[in-house]
């Protein structure tokens, strides 16, 4: 009996021995993993506020699309912390970094859709086919664009209502827009009766032209004879006008000509 307790009191020595070097080096790692994290934390805060200050400053680069690369930047380096403190442990780390790219792998495959979007926003706003509060137009998509995001677009139509368009719809199409370049040509077209004045209806179409501040000066308008035949002859004015105006600028000009012709007596056909 004295020798079964005797053993008993060393197993039992033995164990807490033990135990206690594991806690020892346990209460180590732990505390080491501990201060891993929060240095991993702090650098991964840190790096990324630096790479948004340096994106942002290149030009070109949308403040999303800054954001967009800064916060991939900033989980990228949280995993690698992860990764590190797990390693600290023992834990196999290529079986993680394998498992990891095998769930991006699967992630990426059923979000196809999602990802070829990310990647038409992506393009969108390094190349700037389009910014905010321009007006364009594609096979499908017109109005004004309100807000360009990583998903989609949003804009809004002329008849004033909410669009939102895929941004891989936008990036696969041909694009018009009409509000980038400063200046925009316009071509008015009218018929008149072949018996009539020609010159003078071509003098007071280029005069009305001339007249409007908004039509540039340089190149100047003109208007020339587009098409003949037996019974009436059709006139084209051509100008450039102020892309913000060129709307207004045509709706008076048509305004003008109608009257100023009915006023000179040269009909309209």
């Amino acid at each position: 009996m004295e020798q079964q307790a005797t053993d008993v009191i060393v197993a039992t020595r033995t164990a807490l021995s033990q135990a206690s070097a594991l806690a020892v080096q346990y209460s180590f790692s732990i505390l080491g993993a501990l201060i891993l994290l929060v240095l991993g934390w702090l650098m991964a805060s840190f790096v990324s506020r630096w790479a948004f200050e340096g994106i942002s400053r290149v030009r070109g680069i949308d403040e999303t699309l800054a954001r967009f690369f800064t916060n991939v930047l900033h989980y990228a380096l949280l995993i690698l912390v992860f990764i590190t403190v797990l390693g600290q442990f023992g834990v196999q780390t290529a079986s993680i970094i394998a498992a990891l790219g095998a769930a991006g792998l699967a992630i990426g495959l059923a979000l196809q859709g999602t990802l070829q979007n990310i990647a038409a926003g992506i393009m969108l706003l390094i190349l700037r086919p389009f910014r905010v509060g321009e007006y364009i137009a594609t096979g499908s998509v017109a109005g004004t664009v309100r807000e360009i995001g990583l998903f989609a677009t949003e804009f809004r139509t002329a008849d004033g209502l909410y669009l939102l368009a895929p941004n891989s719809t936008l990036w696969n199409t041909p694009i018009t827009n009409y509000s980038r370049e400063k200046t925009r040509k316009n071509d008015l077209t009218i018929n008149v009766r072949a018996g009539d004045d020609v010159d003078l209806a071509m003098k007071t179409l280029t005069d009305i032209a001339k007249a409007d501040s908004r039509v540039e000066k340089s190149p100047q308008p003109k208007t020339y004879i587009d098409a003949v035949t037996s019974d009436k002859i059709t006139l084209t004015l051509r100008y450039w006008a102020k892309t913000g105006e060129w709307d207004d600028a045509r709706r008076e000009i048509l305004g003008r000509v109608k009257a100023s012709f009915d006023e000179k007596g040269l009909p309209i056909l």
